[in-house]
């Protein structure tokens, strides 16, 4: 005879309601750019770039907190879109990413249906409340980060 499923403490997996409420908010945005024919993971990567500009491929992985393999293949995406330009790898092995026009153009049709969303996120949660919360959920991105890799120490 199996011994029962012991499923305590499930209820409340940190992973499980993280999940949860990054797809239910990103949903939200993905409604939001939905005229803009851009989704939200490629509004996030412009923004990225456009303020860093030109960025190593891995620095913006990290700042994004994705792995390089969703990194190259988000990129690629936007590569084949004509949004961003590539270079090819430099003495120092990195390549840079920088906007094309027709990138800085789809930032700039979307920002409108953006701050938007943002205003009426804002508004029904209340500017305190966010403040607070994304304090927390940066803190929370650092200490996942840490128990990943105990060496790699983020700085806030």
């Amino acid at each position: 005879m199996e011994p029962e499923l012991d499923l305590r403490g499930t209820r409340h997996c940190a992973s499980f309601v993280a999940r949860r409420t990054a797809r239910a908010i990103t949903n939200l945005y993905e409604l939001a750019l939905e005229p803009t024919g851009l989704r939200s993971t490629g509004f996030t990567i412009l923004v990225a770039i456009a303020k860093t500009e030109p960025v190593a491929i891995g620095a913006l992985a990290r700042t994004l907190g994705l792995d390089s393999t969703t990194m190259t293949r988000n990129l690629r995406l936007l590569q084949e879109r004509a949004l961003i330009s590539i270079s090819a790898r430099s003495s120092d092995r990195q390549r840079l990413v920088t906007l094309l026009p027709q990138g800085r153009n789809a930032l700039k049709r979307c920002l409108p249906h953006w701050r938007k969303m943002q205003k009426q996120f804002l508004m029904k949660i209340g500017p305190d409340s966010w403040a607070a919360l994304q304090r927390a959920l940066e803190q929370l991105a650092l200490i996942a980060t840490e128990l990943r890799d105990p060496k790699e120490k983020i700085e806030s």
